[in-house]
């Protein structure tokens, strides 16, 4: 081809080019006036309702996360509290709406069932020191505070696997001391709030602004396949309907000598009522965009109180029409006292296991733990730094990765973040807990989006509009369980069989909005079949999409693992925060920056790397000058090809 005609064909794409991106450039320049405009006008009208002015004065809103890493000593947490809580307090405490009776109702039963759940197993795992009731009365407390005092009132606190892994090993370590377990936990957890403190105040959060949606699905899925897997039948623990099939489950041993009793009727009754609450739920839900009853109001009442309708319908259909099946129950304490009982005045022994002759425990432990009882070994407060600082990195991460979820742009939350302010109020109610003998309470993932998403409008593919940004459910729902206390009995009412539907429920919806499990299923599909109009697969090769979903699926199996093991369950955070480097570092090795963009970004700048595409000014991903291959259809391009092909004959 001669040189002349290359660039006159160069010339003429070029040429075209510049009109399209002329016309495309006009064209996205009053789109952008009109989003802004109409932008302003929102925020003027935002600004009018709660404070009173028209928007035009005062200083410009701060937007949330901005340059966090150049703030100075404690600036994050102040800005934090104005953002939040000193902006939005009093609208939250009172936007009260049929919704919040609602997601009260439901998150009282997911909330106070695990709380249960995971004092049982304190109490196995602490030598009785901690039990159902200290893990109540912590919940109740923790859960009120933090709704009035919180940076995120969606989030929810409560037990969680690593920290009572941990937990466990320091109740060992006090063992090898020879050290009062309560005493060295109350140390470790004042080590544990002075690290949260500081870490409030010099905003070490900021590397937890580095994570993106790699990292965030990845722990979401997590969160929800551990939910279904702990409703279905867990391979590390003995929780889920599947065990109701072993004769040898601990949920038979009170019928052993009721000849009547069948474990298995027993079994298939348990699965019935459990799939059945979570089916119920879910068509209950979806009855707000069904054509069903007489109106919206009434369609969207139902669908708002799709989980507590269902859990009420068969615990009924469990207590009333097949009541001769026993159903395991809720195992509560019948009184509200500390757990561990005293054989003698020293109380270092527990009623009955070491004294099994004593008629009666000689008492309980105090509610307060003594600092001082080290039984001689006086570097204890010293040490228990060391420990402190593993625990430190459990809640620091556990926290700020679960908020980090919450404030995902895709939930549309307006009332910004407060990842330093969550820090210092949690870290704070660490030492408390510590104090009181009480467990420590962090956030707790799978709870905190389960909120999240009973509190959202959602489109009819499962995409949110709009979220009540409100404190009185996660008011409502500790005050309850605080109520509870003085009622345990009525709690042994609720059949365990209806709580893992609920739980089933929680982890299937929260896999609607998460692209990482989308992607998933896409490596089973027939390509041709996969979804259209989605970033990743209009924009991504199959190939690639696939690798950067099965590096995701080795993460979380990885993850899964580590977190199931007991013995290395504390490690689980680690792995975690691991995520955040492995995007940052090594998948930029492994795929094109564009890539990147569709698989990871956030919707506007995935909007703006296809507005970049469709006008040919994607010019990050240039080596070179803009050549007329690069504007022209592919149609035209083989023409174009033929003509130049033509004309090198004719020369020669």
């Amino acid at each position: 081809m001669k040189e002349e005609d290359l660039e006159e064909l160069q010339m003429i794409g070029r040429s075209r080019s510049n009109e399209e991106r002329s016309e495309c450039s006009s064209t996205r320049r009053k789109r952008e006036k009109q989003d802004t405009a109409r932008t302003t006008v929102d925020n003027d009208d935002v600004d009018s309702f709660f404070h009173g002015s028209n928007g035009d004065d005062g200083e410009e809103e701060e937007a949330p996360n901005e340059e966090l890493e150049n703030l100075g000593w404690g600036r994050g947490v102040v800005k934090d509290w104005k953002r939040t809580v000193g902006t939005w307090w009093w609208y939250e405490m009172t936007n009260f709406e049929q919704k919040t009776i609602a997601v009260t109702f439901f998150m009282f039963f997911a909330a106070i069932a695990p709380a249960i759940t995971f004092g049982a197993i304190y109490e196995k795992t602490t030598g009785h020191y901690i039990g159902a009731v200290e893990m109540l009365a912590a919940t109740a407390w923790v859960g009120i505070v933090y709704a009035l005092i919180g940076g995120s009132p969606v989030m929810i606190n409560g037990g969680t696997g690593p920290i009572l892994a941990f937990s466990g090993v320091l109740y060992k370590l006090s063992g090898s001391l020879d050290v009062p377990f309560l005493t060295l936990s109350a140390w470790t957890g004042l080590w544990v709030m002075l690290f949260n403190v500081v870490a409030a105040f010099v905003n070490l959060n900021h590397y937890i602004l580095l994570a993106t949606r790699f990292t965030d699905e990845i722990f979401a899925m997590l969160i929800s396949v551990i939910f279904i897997i702990n409703a279905l039948g867990n391979p590390f623990a003995p929780v889920g309907l599947y065990y109701y099939f072993d004769p040898n489950h601990t949920s038979h041993d009170d019928y052993d000598n009721e000849s009547s009793y069948s474990y298995l009727s027993v079994a298939m009754f348990s699965v019935l009522i459990a799939i059945g609450t979570t089916a119920f739920a879910i068509f209950l839900r979806g009855i707000k965009f069904s054509r069903f009853l007489c109106n919206q109001w009434s369609r969207s009442t139902m669908s708002d109180f799709a989980v507590t309708i269902a859990i009420f319908c068969f615990t009924a259909l469990d207590h009333f029409v097949f009541s001769s099946v026993h159903t395991e129950k809720l195992n509560v304490p019948d009184t509200f006292a500390p757990t561990f009982a005293c054989c003698d005045t020293a109380c270092d022994s527990y009623w009955p296991t070491d004294c099994p002759d004593l008629e009666a425990p000689h008492g309980r432990r105090p509610w307060l733990v003594d600092l001082f009882d080290l039984n001689g070994h006086t570097y204890v407060p010293f040490f228990a730094a060391i420990p402190a600082m593993l625990a430190f990195i459990l809640v620091f991460l556990d926290d700020g990765i679960t908020l980090h979820l919450i404030n995902h742009p895709s939930h549309k939350l307006t009332h910004g973040d407060a990842y330093n302010l969550n820090t210092l109020v949690i870290g704070l109610m660490v030492g408390v807990n510590a104090m009181l003998g009480f467990p420590w309470l962090v956030a707790a993932t799978v709870r905190s989006l389960s909120h999240l998403h009973a509190l959202a409008e959602k489109t009819q593919d499962g995409k949110f509009q709009s979220v009540l940004e409100t404190r009185l459910t996660n008011l409502f729902v500790h005050a309850l369980i605080l109520g509870s206390i003085f009622v345990l009995p009525v709690l042994k009412l609720i059949p365990v069989p209806v709580l893992y539907g609920v739980f089933l429920y929680m982890g299937l919806t929260s896999l609607s909005t998460n692209q990482f499990w989308g992607r998933f299923t896409m490596m089973f599909m027939q390509p041709s079949r996969h979804p259209k109009g989605l970033p990743y697969t209009d924009h991504v090769s199959h190939k690639r999409m696939h690798l950067y979903t099965g590096i995701q699926l080795a993460l979380f199996a990885l993850l899964y693992v580590i977190k199931s093991i007991k013995s290395i369950a504390i490690a689980f955070p680690v792995v975690i925060a691991l995520c955040i480097p492995i995007r940052l570092y090594v998948l930029p090795r492994l795929f094109e920056k564009q890539e990147l963009v569709f698989l990871d970004s956030e919707d506007d700048e995935i909007e703006e790397w296809i507005g970049k595409i469709a006008v040919g000014d994607d010019t990050e991903e240039r080596s070179g000058e803009d050549t007329m291959l690069d504007f022209i259809e592919p149609e035209e391009k083989q023409h174009l090809e033929e003509m130049v092909m033509q004309e090198i004959d004719d020369s020669a």
